[in-house]
């Protein structure tokens, strides 16, 4: 048995510097900026949610700009093999924290490890 739930709405943001991104992405969702480089590599942004919404979080990459969503888990292994059996291909392991899927309707998504504290509400239980 593992517990999986919507966990991140991503911003890829085909950018230098993210903070004008941010700043952007913060008035127009109306969310404080939580932080300009959340992991001090320049690659992260985050705005500020409440505990029951999901995060915002702006990332910068190479690709073409896009939005991409995050399922967080209690095992990012068996989340991404039922994601598998529906359908869902695996794209690539990183940082042996995630897994980048595909749907398969081509949109592309990560299944992370939990990224709260607290790992609810909403969450989904799968035996």
């Amino acid at each position: 048995m593992h517990h999986s739930r919507l966990c991140t709405l991503v911003i890829d943001c085909k950018v230098d510097d993210l903070a004008e991104s941010a700043q952007f992405w913060s008035q127009a969702l109306g969310k404080p900026i939580a932080s300009l480089d959340q992991d001090g590599d320049g690659r992260y942004a985050e705005l500020e949610t409440a505990d029951n919404e999901p995060m915002i979080l702006l990332q910068r990459v190479d690709h073409d700009s896009r939005v991409h969503l995050d399922i967080e888990s209690d095992d990012v292994a068996a989340e991404a093999a039922r994601l598998e059996a529906l359908g869902a291909k695996k794209i690539a392991f990183r940082h042996e924290r995630w897994w980048v899927m595909e749907a398969p309707s081509g949109h592309r998504f990560c299944v992370v490890r939990r990224q709260r504290v607290q790992f609810g509400p909403h969450l989904n239980r799968w035996e």
